[in-house]
C-alpha cells in the first residue's frame, strides 16, 4: 500500500518509515509530487492543522494521507510558540531564528520555571472520507544553548531530563522511542494496518 505523509520535511519522512519499515507500506511525500504547493495551516490548534493538509493531501493523491502538526509549548510563555512554532521569527520558517527568538524570549527566566512540551496531533485521511486522529507529547525543559547535532527545529534547546540529553543528542532509534511525534505515529500503525487490509 501506498500512502502519503503531507509534508516537504525530510526529518519527518525518514521517521515514519523507521517506525513502519516492516510493515509493506511505501511512504512517499509532498516532495514526490511536481509543483507541490503548501497549504495554508490557519487551524487554531495542532489537530486542525493536521487535518486541513491530510484533507488537502487525499484529494490531490487519491492516496491515503497523513499529515501531523506539532509544536512546541512553553509555560513560561503561556503555550507559545504553539500552532505558531515552525513560524516563530516570522517568514521564511528558520530553525535558526525561531531558537535565537525563544532563547531571548527566556533569557531571564530562572531554570524551574523553563518546563515546555513538545506536542503531536496526526490526523489520517481516507479516500472514503474517513478520519482518524491520534496524539502525542513529551515533556522537557529549554536550555540556555543548543546542545547536539541531530534531528532539527527545536530539538537541540529540548532537554529530556530523564535522559539528561536534548532530542538533538538522541539517535534516531532513541527518539522515535520517545518523540511526540513517534508516540503520534505509533498509535496510528494499527489504524494503517486496518486500512492497507480495506484497501489491499
Amino acid at each position: 500500500m501506498k500512502i502519503i505523509l503531507a509534508t516537504q520535511n525530510e526529518g519527518k519522512v525518514r521517521e515514519l518509515r523507521d517506525l513502519i519499515a516492516d510493515e509493506e507500506i511505501e511512504v512517499v511525500s509532498l516532495r514526490d509530487l511536481p509543483e507541490s504547493e503548501e497549504v495554508e495551516e490557519n487551524g487554531e490548534t495542532f489537530a486542525e492543522n493536521a487535518a486541513i493538509k491530510a484533507r488537502a493531501a487525499v484529494q490531490r493523491t487519491g492516496l491515503i494521507a497523513l499529515a501531523d502538526d506539532s509544536g512546541l509549548e512553553v509555560d513560561a510563555l503561556k503555550g507559545a510558540p504553539g500552532v505558531f512554532s515552525a513560524r516563530f521569527a516570522g517568514e521564511p520558517k528558520d530553525d535558526e531564528r525561531n531558537n535565537e527568538k525563544l532563547l531571548e524570549l527566556l533569557e531571564t527566566i530562572p531554570e524551574d520555571k523553563r518546563t515546555a512540551r513538545f506536542r503531536c496531533a496526526l490526523v489520517i485521511a481516507a479516500p472514503n472520507g474517513e478520519e482518524y486522529l491520534t496524539e502525542g507529547r513529551v515533556e522537557g525543559k529549554i536550555l540556555r544553548q543548543p546542545r547536539g547535532t541531530d534531528g532539527f527545529g527545536y530539538d537541540p534547546l529540548f532537554l529530556v531530563p530523564e535522559l539528561g540529553r536534548t532530542l538533538a543528542e538522541l539517535t534516531l532509534t532513541e527518539k522515535n522511542n520517545l518523540s511526540h511525534r513517534a508516540q503520534a505515529f505509533r498509535k496510528a500503525i494499527p489504524i494503517l494496518k486496518d486500512l492497507k487490509a480495506e484497501h489491499p
